[in-house]
């Protein structure tokens, strides 16, 4: 008998579902019930791995409250750093061609089922270490990611990989609550030639209390 990705999941997972509004929709998404169980010490030893993908954190909301309004149809879309797919399931029900990465296996087989469940086709997944891109990731039209800023490391990190991935007249918006490596990612991505072209901020609410969340909107700069 042939096991589909949902019940693999559910087999190796005890999962609980959460309902999100997004741009006056409703997404269901299916996640651990319990991120304290998927710590593993190998992992954590080896590169401080920690679960974080399991979770829905207000920069997501945000991020997909933004994305659900723009006309994707005929662009390509990667997301950072997918984990359960919100910002995912957003960029397809705009219309983008959509290419969701992260760090974890789990991580792109949650946000796999949950983009079916919810818009009725899954996006294509990788699995993406920023720090050894694949070469053959190829360039998007958009980049989207939430709350990837969370290390100091990651300002640097992330800057290259929008230089790496994102076409010459693309468009990035990295979705920051306020994390330690936000200004350094601004100040790396001038310096590799962006400019931050816009930064709204959006309220993002999560168990009754109200986060604010800068959309920060990179371009490269274009000389003529």
């Amino acid at each position: 008998m042939t096991v589909t990705l949902a019940e693999d999941i559910e087999r190796r997972h005890v999962c609980i579902t959460q309902d999100v509004d997004v741009a006056g929709q409703r997404v269901t998404l299916l996640k651990p019930r319990s991120i304290e169980a998927l710590i593993d010490e190998e992992d954590f030893s080896r590169d401080e791995r920690l679960p974080y993908w399991a979770d829905l954190w207000p920069a997501s909301r945000a991020l997909s409250d933004a994305v659900a309004s723009e006309t994707g149809a005929g662009r390509s879309c990667l997301e950072l750093g997918c984990g359960l797919g919100l910002s995912t399931i957003a960029a397809l029900r705009a219309g983008y061609d959509v290419t969701a990465t992260d760090y974890y296996d789990d991580a792109l087989a949650f946000a796999r089922v949950n983009a079916v469940r919810n818009v009725g086709r899954a996006p294509l997944t990788r699995l993406v270490d920023w720090r050894r891109l694949p070469d053959d990731l190829g360039r998007f039209d958009r980049i989207i990611a939430a709350d990837v800023l969370y290390e100091r490391d990651y300002g640097q990190l992330v800057a290259q990989v929008l230089d790496r991935a994102l076409a010459a007249h693309g468009v990035a918006t990295v979705a920051d609550p306020g994390r330690i490596a936000a200004d350094a990612f601004v100040s790396a991505c001038e310096a590799l030639g962006f400019e931050l072209a816009a930064a709204p901020v959006r309220e993002a609410r999560d168990d009754g209390l109200t986060f604010h969340v800068r959309l920060l909107e990179l371009r490269r700069v274009i000389h003529r």
